[in-house]
């Protein structure tokens, strides 16, 4: 099937069929409130409660502007994104819209990285999440508690949509819980209104300046920390199954800046403040949040924090789960995957994809048990190191072809607008290539990331004339001819 044979960014979409659902069936949909905890807490991971450690201490005080850098080139592509999930709500979201903008070409990439590369974070999340069941208990191994995390959160995904957000709202709301708690106490401790503090604002520039290693660093800093921000989009592939999902994507997307100022930007401000950065431990021995929580003077700050980071871990495992059945269905419902994938429950719930995307997880547990040395885990982490970045490209060519194909009505009809087309699509397309640079600049473990990334592309490109010619046969899943009837 050609860009030409896809559908116009214009045709009706049911929620329904949005979802791949069997006609008449009408499974319970996530309410407002999970859509809302998804996008306030469906970002933040270990990646900012660990992570932010590491380029703290490359970067120094000057770490907010990579944070605040690498913010705004996401909350620029989700602005794209959002324009075209509010005028077609789809599961399939990005994947969906760049083979309508694009071409099946273009579906078929990004939607297959974008499943690899959760498969590779449930495996990673499930590892991390053992690992630290194993520090509280052990006598019990670690891959035991990994391969019960998998289980358990196979089963809420495998329930039903609703169970998945609810189980999602807690975890959320445990991460949110624990950063408003440590954005009012560190600026009461900043300001030395907190017992024993006293005014520590000097810490930004008194420990070598504000940039210390130099504005270079800060640059390298947003190759680093524009990944802690991937995920974003998930809450807008969650509000298209909502009860209100227009609602839920615009709120998604609208408020997706002051998430990342609040939650990001806020709490790397409060770290690089309370201490000097140069005083931060190594975070494979000590998170920040659970040092300064301890700066703090609060009781059980090591165990605290433990918990929080086992929650966050869990939240991306359950998200991430999500997710990767819903790219991976979608992709089948295309024709883009094998039929069997697309296969739904009563409750509407991808059963086959859900169960598929969890096999990674368990054979990176296996290997990570049985040949820890064999450097397959970190390969197969390391080759989705570009998918984030692929991503956004793709948003941005796809919402920029999709508005040149606009009436000037349809145009004036759009009920959430990308700014300054095309102009700020294109700076995020040369941001990214900007970004791939100094990757391959920077040092081995970003040259690393971005040559394994290229074989896994080069790996779907292998396969890539196989499934056009089924396209081109008119050989698509029982859910790709559903959609196609529904369609007047």
């Amino acid at each position: 099937m050609s860009a030409d044979r896809s559908a116009h960014y214009d045709d009706p979409i049911s929620p329904a069929t949005a979802a791949g659902v069997p006609v008449g069936k009408v499974p319970k949909k996530l309410r407002t409130r999970h859509v809302m905890m998804i996008t306030l807490g469906g970002i933040i991971g270990s990646s900012l409660f660990v992570g932010s450690g590491n380029v703290i201490r490359s970067v120094g005080p000057a770490a907010v502007l990579s944070y605040l850098i690498g913010g705004l080139l996401v909350f620029l592509a989700m602005r794209m994104l959002g324009e075209m999930a509010a005028s077609r709500p789809s599961v399939g979201s990005f994947m969906e819209y760049a083979r309508v903008g694009l071409g099946d070409w273009a579906g078929y990439f990004v939607g297959w990285l974008y499943w690899y590369f959760w498969v590779g974070v449930i495996a990673f999340e499930a590892v991390v999440g053992g690992s630290i069941l194993t520090g509280w208990f052990p006598s019990v191994p670690d891959w035991v508690f990994s391969v019960i995390l998998l289980l358990v959160f196979t089963g809420t995904n495998l329930i039903s949509v609703r169970s998945f957000g609810e189980v999602e709202f807690w975890l959320a709301s445990i991460k949110v819980a624990a950063i408003l708690v440590f954005l009012a106490v560190g600026a009461l401790f900043a300001f030395g209104l907190w017992p024993n503090a006293s005014f520590s604002v000097p810490n930004l520039w008194n420990a070598g300046g504000f940039a210390p290693n130099g504005w270079w660093a800060v640059i390298d800093g947003v190759a680093i920390v524009i990944f802690s921000y991937f995920g974003t989009e998930i809450a807008v592939m969650a509000a298209a199954e909502s009860e209100d999902p227009a609602r839920g994507i615009h709120q998604a997307t609208v408020t997706v800046i002051w998430r990342i100022l609040f939650f990001f930007v806020g709490a790397v401000l409060v770290i690089v403040t309370v201490v000097p950065w140069n005083q931060l431990p190594d975070p494979q021995q000590k998170a920040p949040f659970a040092y300064i929580f301890g700066v703090f003077g609060l009781p059980g700050a090591d165990l605290v924090m433990s918990a929080v980071i086992l929650t966050a871990v869990c939240s991306v495992l359950n998200s991430g789960l999500y997710s990767a059945a819903r790219m991976f269905s979608s992709l089948a419902g295309k024709g883009l995957a094998p039929a069997i994938v697309a296969k739904k429950s009563r409750a509407g719930v991808p059963t086959v994809a859900v169960i598929a995307s969890t096999l990674g997880g368990y054979a990176a547990v296996l290997v990570n048990f049985l040949a820890p040395e064999s450097g397959i885990f970190a390969f197969i982490m390391n080759s989705a190191g570009l998918v984030a970045l692929f991503v956004y490209v793709f948003i941005a060519a796809t919402q920029m072809r999709l508005r040149s194909r606009m009436t000037v009505q349809e145009r004036k009809d759009l009920a959430l607008k990308m700014w300054l087309h095309p102009w700020l699509g294109v700076l995020v397309i040369v941001a990214v290539a900007g970004i791939v640079v100094v990757m391959l600049v920077s040092g081995d473990s970003g040259r690393t990331q971005v040559w394994t990334s290229l074989v896994a592309v080069a790996a779907l490109a292998v396969f890539w004339p196989l499934v056009a010619r089924k396209l081109k046969r008119g050989v698509g899943s029982e859910a790709h001819s559903v959609q196609r009837a529904a369609r007047p």
